[in-house]
């Protein structure tokens, strides 16, 4: 499948960074998610006409849908998204002292990774089935990232 457009959330760092680095490679553009600030900033600086930032919070709808629709006009067609996104707070279920796993940080953590990948995988699936199919019948792809903590348990990982 021939990418030439394509969004990464998490694209400033990590894995999110990595995809960006290949995409544009291969010469996609690429819509870059992530939190506002200097290190998106700087990551989209490297790529010239070829990256666009996208600053804004998976967690924040209103902002979500504003700031994705700006950026799939940028790329014309999304034919790619890939959501690398995703944050760990570290607290046991139990602490030593017999204290429960604060709710707010299990809730913070269900609203980036979970909540927030299926908003812009909605989003991203919503322009996608605008493209016209290519000669696979396909019109884009997603691709959804997870840590090895999705098959292995880690100790004081709740969510």
């Amino acid at each position: 499948m021939q990418i030439h457009g394509a969004l990464v959330t998490g694209g400033a760092s990590g894995l999110g960074l990595a995809t960006v680095e290949s995409l544009i490679a291969r010469g996609a553009k690429v819509a870059i998610l992530d939190l506002p600030g200097e290190k998106l900033d700087a990551v989209v600086a490297r790529f010239g006409d070829q990256a666009r930032a996208v600053g804004v919070d998976v967690t924040d709808d209103s902002a979500v849908n504003v700031e994705l629709t700006a950026a799939f006009e940028w790329l014309g067609q999304l034919d790619l998204a890939v959501m690398c996104a995703g944050i760990v707070l570290g607290a046991r279920a139990l602490d030593r002292e017999g204290n429960a796993h604060p709710m707010a940080m299990f809730r913070k953590v269900i609203d980036i990774n979970l909540n927030g990948t299926f908003h812009v995988a909605t989003a991203a699936a919503a322009a996608m089935s605008r493209n016209e199919p290519n000669g696979d019948g396909q019109r884009g792809v997603l691709v959804m990232t997870a840590s090895v903590a999705a098959f292995d348990g880690q100790i004081g990982q709740s969510a």
